[in-house]
């Protein structure tokens, strides 16, 4: 039977004869080994207790935090199909941060605030399968990984990358309680789109998809996973989405090829994107200038002080004979205020600005940086 969805998902592939040592990163589910979340702790589950039981916390999919309040997984967890019944209807919805073992209660469970769910999503191609979900409040203590953009190395065919979750270890529905990884290759899309070249096995289209796993198989992603990372190079590439059974020769796993969702991610985001600038203001009209107020007129005042009250000439004292009035003397000639003359400039010499004022540039602007 073919297994198109991993509805219950948790992530991860087989890790079998990896050659050379094989870090916690590296781990998978199906033949794989356990992974500590605190390694990869944007890797989160999908709950609830009332559609899937308190087993497992109530964990049916996987799902990757791109932000403090942004977490991101595949369109197909949140349908009628994997849910059983509306989205809108499923009432104890959570993301679960922070949990290595689905039957301890370490971490963090945080309510679904809202979410959107890709109404281009195909249910017959799986192409669109993405799903954004914006938490109650935001996770702390924790960095979200970065999403790929187009052209980045990690699309390269033959790259390592890592799948996580707690998905299907067997294929045979023994799902896992404890987060687990597997070490895969980013595949041809050539090799992709034999394996899927349309039909009831599903229908490989590389510009929303890609595919990854090992040419011979034993390494997959599996029932239980979907929603969850493919990580290259420290960035999100991927999202897991589908393929045809788990771990087979020829018949890779599929997944939501990031990069091509990413505006639809960012445009759905509760919060901006790392490195955004922030909004601009508009700026402000500069203020009027004001007209400056004329000064109070002074009263007039004479060329020379008169004194308010002039004295009287002294009386004549008997038997001294008056002395002659001293002859008027001319006033003091006063020479003409001399007008200093502006010292003309040196050649070159740039023009000297009025006190207060920045000098004025010469036609250009300086750039704004």
């Amino acid at each position: 039977m073919r297994a198109l969805r991993y509805p219950l998902a948790g992530v991860v592939a087989l890790l079998l004869t990896a050659p050379g040592p094989v870090r916690a990163v590296d781990r998978g589910i199906v033949g794989g080994q356990v992974v500590k979340v605190a390694n990869v702790p944007w890797t989160v589950a999908l709950a609830s207790r009332e559609r899937f039981g308190a087993i497992r916390s109530g964990q049916f999919c996987g799902g990757v935090l791109v932000g403090r309040s942004t977490v991101v997984t595949a369109a197909h967890c949140l349908s009628r199909e994997v849910l059983g019944v509306e989205v809108r209807e499923a009432r104890d919805l959570r993301v679960i941060v922070g949990r290595d073992d689905l039957r301890g209660n370490a971490g963090k469970e945080i309510p679904f605030r809202s979410m959107w769910v890709n109404p281009a999503f195909d249910s017959e191609s799986n192409e669109g399968d993405v799903a954004v979900v914006t938490l109650a409040e935001p996770v702390t203590g924790v960095s979200p990984i970065t999403m790929a953009t187009a052209g980045d190395s990690g699309y390269e065919s033959g790259t390592a990358a890592g799948v996580y979750g707690w998905g299907d270890v067997y294929g045979n529905g023994s799902y896992s309680d404890t987060l687990r990884g597997a070490r895969v290759l980013v595949l041809e899309d050539a090799l992709c789109r034999r394996a899927y070249p349309g039909g009831p096995e599903g229908t490989y289209r590389p510009a929303s998809m890609l595919c990854a796993g090992l040419p011979l198989g034993g390494r997959d992603a599996c029932q239980g996973d979907s929603g969850g990372p493919l990580v290259a190079r420290g960035r999100l590439i991927g999202l897991v989405s589908w393929g045809s059974g788990c771990a087979q020769r020829g018949q890779p796993g599929v997944y939501t090829r990031i990069s091509a969702v990413a505006a639809l991610v960012r445009a759905h985001s509760a919060e901006p994107a790392p490195g955004a600038p922030p909004a601009a203001t508009p700026p402000s009209a500069p203020p009027r200038p004001q007209a400056p107020k004329p000064a109070p007129p002074k009263p007039p005042q004479p060329a020379h002080p008169v004194p308010a009250h002039p004295a009287a000439p002294p009386a004549p004292q008997p038997g001294v004979p008056p002395k002659p009035a001293a002859p008027p003397q001319p006033p003091p000639q006063v020479a003409p205020p001399q007008v200093a003359q502006p010292a003309k400039p040196s050649a070159g010499a740039p023009p000297v600005a009025p006190e207060g004022l920045a000098p004025q540039q010469s036609g250009k602007r300086p750039k704004p940086r």
